[in-house]
């Protein structure tokens, strides 16, 4: 079905409230096959809901509403959809049953506003909302169907898991099966660049390349009549995908980075302790996201100055002075340091420039060391990253360490 979501409020025009109803729509709609087209907002203005309703339906078959169901003068979304599908509002009695019970619970009186929540369109299947007292409902006309759901995200999500779901589900002629499968150390104009004698000849499945935070992700989606032949269809493709850019893929499950090296720590037992300087900690703050880290992570200690470098790691003054405190063998002798304090299997350390200021032409804004010590020797990457900003130097060097962990225990070069 082709499909467009039309979000209804001023306040989402006027960007008082983030629009989260299409993102998660978008994505549970995918997952059943429907095809959305479009997404549409519109203001609490009945002719522009009006116009964009037949608008949509020139090109889709169904449009999925969120908001203006309430008791409110402005909530004027099902008498418009039901003026366009011809049918007219009649008092349906469950509904009004089930306000009654809602506001006896709340124990307040029902005002008179709220009973308009009650009056339906005469041809539209009711869906119950749990959450709230805007009932929500599916009108079809001439195979044009349209699904009406509350605006707020905790009623809509209920909602549509509970009752729209399964509608839609027996009116589906496919479903999609799709992996998001995780890259690190290949840009995204790269990768669609390596991609191309795959995505260039694609029909079922379909390729889609995404950047995001220094990070690039392949989607690959199959069509077909049930999920275990979508899947297949997407898993036949997987041996040919490694061989353009299995180097980079560190996930085809569409876990992140961090929870793909917390993952293989605890799997292989590996005790891990850190030091940063340049990241101030986000490296063992999110390493500690991953559920059980704690078996295997013993510490993280944040060595900004010269001094705490000396004093916790016992990095040389001498190595310090000649070589400054961004330099490979300044991240030597932090991890080693480090694995002398603590014993663990694995110590990383880090330190750099993370700008946007202090760098120089000879150690640019960007510019990290990256020391690891696992199994009595230790080795340095050096890495350049674009200057973006401070945020994303941080962020990126981070990924580079979770990156060479994860390259370390898969024995990677």
């Amino acid at each position: 079905m082709k499909t467009v979501l039309l979000s209804v409020g001023t306040e989402l025009l006027m960007g008082q409230t983030a629009n989260t109803n299409v993102v998660y729509l978008s994505q549970e709609l995918n997952l059943l096959g429907v095809d959305v087209l479009y997404h549409y907002t519109v203001g609490d203005n009945p002719e522009r809901l009006k116009k964009l309703i037949k608008l949509a339906y020139r090109d889709c078959d169904l449009i999925i509403t969120t908001g203006g169901l309430g008791p409110t003068q402005d909530d004027l979304t099902k008498e418009i959809v039901c003026e366009v599908h011809g049918d007219k509002l009649v008092v349906h009695q469950e509904s009004l049953k089930n306000l009654k019970k809602m506001f006896r619970k709340m124990n307040k009186p029902v005002t008179e506003n709220n009973y308009k929540q009650a009056n339906m369109p005469s041809r539209a299947k009711v869906f119950d909302n749990d959450q709230g007292t805007a009932p929500g409902f599916a009108l079809e006309t001439d195979g044009k169907i349209a699904i009406c759901m509350p605006g707020p995200p905790r009623e809509m999500k209920a909602m549509y898991q509970r009752r729209v779901k399964s509608f839609l589900e027996d009116r589906a002629d496919s479903v999609l099966f799709f992996r998001d499968i995780r890259t690190f150390g290949i840009g995204e104009s790269q990768l669609e660049t390596t991609m191309l004698p795959l995505i260039n000849g694609q029909t079922n499945p379909t390729y889609a390349t995404y950047a995001k935070e220094g990070e690039s992700f392949l989607r690959v989606a199959a069509k077909s009549i049930d999920l275990v032949a979508a899947q297949k269809l997407v898993d036949d493709k997987l041996p040919e995908i490694y061989n353009l850019i299995g180097e980079y893929i560190y996930s085809i499950e569409g876990e992140n980075l961090p929870t793909v090296v917390g993952k293989l720590l605890i799997e292989n037992n590996i005790s891990i302790s850190c030091a940063e300087s340049c990241t101030g900690g986000l490296f063992a703050s999110t390493l500690i996201d991953v559920p059980g880290i704690s078996r295997v992570f013993d510490r993280g200690i944040v060595t900004y100055s010269n001094r705490a470098k000396m004093e916790e790691l016992g990095v040389l003054s001498e190595t310090l002075d000649k070589y400054g405190a961004v330099s490979k063998e300044t991240a030597k002798e932090m991890s080693e340091g480090l694995a002398k304090k603590t014993g663990s299997n694995l110590c990383i350390s880090v330190t750099g420039v993370a700008g946007p200021e202090g760098g120089t032409t000879k150690k640019p804004v960007g510019l990290s060391y990256i020391g690891l010590t696992y199994m009595n020797q230790t080795k340095v990457i050096e890495e350049q990253m674009r200057n973006v900003n401070r945020k994303w130097n941080r962020n990126r060097a981070m990924l580079t360490m979770m990156n060479a962990i994860y390259r370390l225990i898969r024995g990677d070069k």
